[in-house]
């Protein structure tokens, strides 16, 4: 095991190679004393090399290597990319110092605001500053780095008057917090949305408030259609170019160049997706986070950061307020409300009760006596007479949760269900196709491999084959789905039978007359700690898409009534559910309520980090059990410790595998802080 000292002794020799070879043969060569420091974050993700290297500048970079621009250094004999972090008249290291290389441009593109906020979520994540930098600032682009810097269009609308921020006297504590961001003060909310359409305009007058008070804010949204809702409306609020969309849609360049508008200080206002979060808006005032529970949020690339802990340790830095929510809510909202961290922004019960769906249950008694498949059924014939009778007023939808046809089969005799070689499961694509495997495709015939029979039994209803079924049940009536890569963004409201998956689901111009929520037991019995939660978090994401109670909107689940997540949908009260959700993960000591990290590898990867790795006192190490199904090698750990000391399990963890890349050692290893699955 590597101890800190020698730790700091490798990184300093490390320091010292650099010098030796980092002199620029475009800079003459003068005397270190006389030269200024720049203090240089490299773009290197190696965990024992995580901390800012000094250079030296010459005096032909001195007007330049401004705090917070790219620059080029020799590391260890390599010309590699850096962000200079700060300049000092001297330097700590005791050792011969290199030479900066070149300025890549001048442009500083770094933030302090930004790098310290990268620092907190690598150190958060036990991270590398690098990989953090990696998300937060594009790729540069030289033709658009050199366009002139431009003023500010048209000055900052005035505070929304009390007619126009009319939706947030809904709620009832929403005019006092649109006044306290107009006034300066930062409000830090968890908000639980009215169903229905209007939750762009909502968060755009929450911005216009901030604008007002002359402060920035930050929107991140979870997809491309719901960023397309939300420029429409903050570019009604807030005027022309006043804010600026930030996609991977966009291509580079002009990424950038929205980008570069936003490092300027020429646009005060971002929303865009997971990676706008480390957006460097100047003098921020708000951060808004919509549908917070989305996967979408959380970053697949190490070190896999969620963007609502990126989002609330960048508005407690920066001293901003915070709208944290969406139609549901998570146990990690529940516990910043317990916290005090936040302040709940909600509706009282009456005004929901009008705002939202009449929601029914297939299985209740009234439905029984009516039709005894009620409970069994796939399409009951409640869900079958609701739709019906909606059609006659407007489009119904239909939300699936599997794409494709058949998503799993069985012998239609002898009940078995069929396997791939790999071990993958049976999928049926279409109604004349041939079985194929979901892992690698291949082909696998339709004859059963025990009894030898040709016939099929569906096991999992996709959409497809669901649309397929209603197209049958109401002839004359257009069957429309959406999912996967064919997602559609609105419907007319004309009479129409909508299947989408979850997330898939398009606007109806006046809102859907009705929506039947199918297969409630594939969302419910998946085998993660977030089953309930995520499953409640579709069905209020959908059922908010239908009209109000008042306007004659149904909703039909079918569901077993008896679960919370179904009697949350009944009551829409996301709120109890949460509550009940963080009580019943504290009591078993599960995220949030504690801190986990996911180690997922081999065998001897994971025990080297361990032994590298000074846990907490407290820390439990579970495991091991399978990693992955199509890599019997691979297996994962988990490590859990009180909240309290999350921070010392990121900084055991970092500095394990600093010492083990100290070492050199090889092997498959991912470290993964507040995992997203358990399992």
């Amino acid at each position: 095991m590597v101890s800190g000292e020698q730790q700091a002794d490798g990184a300093a020799a490390g320091q010292v190679r650099a010098g030796r070879k980092g002199r620029s043969v475009r800079a003459p060569r003068q005397p270190a004393a006389s030269l200024p420091v720049a203090r240089v974050a490299v773009e290197i993700s190696l965990p024992n090399l995580d901390r800012p290297f000094d250079y030296l500048v010459p005096d032909t970079l001195a007007e330049a290597a401004v705090p917070g621009c790219r620059v080029r250094v020799r590391f260890a004999g390599r010309l590699t990319g850096g962000y200079l972090l700060e300049r000092a008249a001297a330097s700590e290291h005791e050792g011969k110092l290199g030479y900066l290389e070149r300025v890549v441009s001048p442009e500083p593109v770094l933030t302090p605001e930004i790098a310290g906020l990268a620092r907190a979520v690598a150190d958060r994540y036990g991270g590398t500053l690098a990989d953090v930098l990696r998300l937060a600032i594009p790729p540069r682009h030289a033709a658009v780095e050199s366009r002139p810097a431009q003023a500010v269009q048209g000055p900052a609308r005035e505070a929304p008057a009390a007619e126009a921020a009319q939706p947030w006297d809904r709620y009832e504590a929403g005019l006092l917090f649109l006044r306290a961001l107009a006034d300066g003060r930062s409000p830090r909310a968890v908000w639980s949305a009215l169903p229905g359409p209007g939750w762009p305009d909502e968060i755009a007058l929450a911005v216009a408030a901030a604008a007002a008070s002359g402060r920035g804010a930050v929107i991140v949204v979870p997809d491309a259609r719901d960023l397309e809702r939300l420029d429409a409306a903050l570019a009604e609020r807030l005027g022309a170019g006043r804010h600026v969309v930030l996609s991977a849609g966009l291509g580079p360049a002009e990424r950038y160049r929205r980008w570069l508008s936003v490092a300027r200080g020429e646009v005060p206002v971002v929303a865009g997706t997971r990676s706008a979060a480390f957006a460097p808006v100047a003098d921020l005032g708000l951060v808004v986070l919509w549908d917070e529970g989305d996967d979408l949020h959380a970053e697949p690339r190490a070190p896999y950061p969620h963007a609502r802990e990126v989002l609330a340790i960048r508005a407690h830095r920066s001293r901003a307020g915070a709208l944290i929510g969406g139609f549901a809510r998570t146990a990690e909202a529940a516990l910043l409300l317990s916290g005090r961290w936040a302040r709940p922004l909600a509706a009282s019960r009456a005004v929901v009760r009008a705002a939202a769906p009449n929601v029914l249950h297939a299985g209740d008694d009234p439905e029984l006596a009516r039709d005894e498949a009620a409970r069994s059924a796939r399409l009951p014939s409640l869900a079958l007479r609701t739709a019906r009778d909606a059609l006659a007023t407007g489009p119904v939808l239909v939300q699936v949760p599997r794409q494709g046809y058949l998503a799993a089969v069985a012998c239609e005799r002898c009940r078995t269900q069929p396997r791939c070689h790999c071990g993958g499961p049976a999928e049926l694509p279409g109604p004349a196709a041939a079985l194929r495997c979901g892992w690698c495709g291949a082909d696998l015939g339709r004859r059963c491999a025990t009894c030898g029979h040709d016939g099929l039994r569906a096991l999992i209803t996709g959409a497809s084959r669901t649309a397929e079924e209603l197209t049958r049940a109401f002839p004359g009536v257009p069957v429309l789905t959406s999912g996967g890569t064919d997602v559609l963004g609105h419907v007319a409201a004309e009479p129409a039978m909508v299947v989408a998956t979850p997330g898939a689901e398009p606007v109806a111009a006046a809102g859907y007359s009705a929506a039947v929520l199918l297969d409630g037991w594939a969302l419910l019995g998946r085998a993660t700690l977030r089953a309930a939660e995520e499953a409640l978090r579709r069905w209020m994401n959908a059922a908010a898409l239908v009209r109000s109670s008042a306007a004659g909107g149904t909703v039909v689940v079918v569901a077993d009534r008896g679960l919370p997540a179904v009697q949350a949908l009944l009551r829409w009260d996301p709120a109890t559910f949460a509550d009940r959700e963080l009580a019943a993960r504290a009591e078993l000591r599960f995220p949030p309520a504690a801190r986990m990290a996911a180690l997922t590898g081999t065998e001897d990867t994971i025990r080297a980090l361990l032994e590298s790795s000074t846990l907490p006192r407290d820390a439990e190490v579970l495991g091991p059990v399978p990693g992955g199904e199509q890599d019997p090698e691979v297996i994962r750990y988990l490590v859990r410790v009180p909240r309290s000391e999350g921070a010392d399990l990121a900084a055991a963890l970092h500095a394990g595998q600093a010492a083990r890349t100290a070492r050199k050692e090889a092997g498959q290893l991912r470290v993964q802080l507040d995992p997203g699955a358990l399992v």
